[in-house]
């Protein structure tokens, strides 16, 4: 009976001591994130039977940003579809012009979310960082900090075919 007891015991002990790791629903979550857009997207090109196939992952901080991208995921899912079937074979075929196509891609993002969010286009026309010293062309980098997109820092392609 003792060895029932003392077993009995370590089984809720366990259980209580992991209780309060790895945060609760009400909790932040520490640190970045990634939420992946599923499915993914898969995309007829300009030419005739040429698609585009392109897994994309967001990094993410904050839970209201993933509150407000979650609410907007089916606007977000439509512009990246315009976004990326506006495209020719040959304007996605160097690492350049991925890159260029990902840059778009996390404009169109902070852009999509905002607007959702009720931000029109001349606040986030405001966010754009031009300190006297940079380079035009250089240093195009937005500062979406106060915008609600602001923690939405940056998104991937994880998978990207074209056929």
């Amino acid at each position: 009976m003792r060895l029932f007891m003392l077993l009995f015991s370590l089984l809720f002990m366990s259980n209580f001591a992991f209780a309060n790791e790895g945060g609760g629903e009400g909790e932040s979550k520490g640190g970045p994130t990634y939420l992946e857009i599923t499915p993914k997207f898969v995309v007829n090109l300009q030419e005739n039977k040429k698609y585009l196939s392109i897994n994309v992952q967001m990094l993410i901080d904050g839970v209201s940003t993933e509150i407000a991208i979650k609410k907007h995921m089916p606007a977000i899912k439509h512009e990246l579809i315009m976004l990326f079937s506006d495209r020719s074979m040959d304007s996605v075929q160097t690492m350049e012009q991925r890159e260029a196509l990902r840059q778009e891609a996390i404009e169109t993002i902070h852009r999509t979310i905002d607007k959702a969010e009720g931000i029109d286009e001349e606040a986030e026309a405001a966010a754009a960082v031009t300190p006297p010293d940079a380079h035009p062309k250089k240093d195009k980098k937005k500062d979406y900090s106060h915008l609600p997109s602001g923690g939405f820092k940056d998104a991937f392609f994880t998978e990207f075919l074209v056929q």
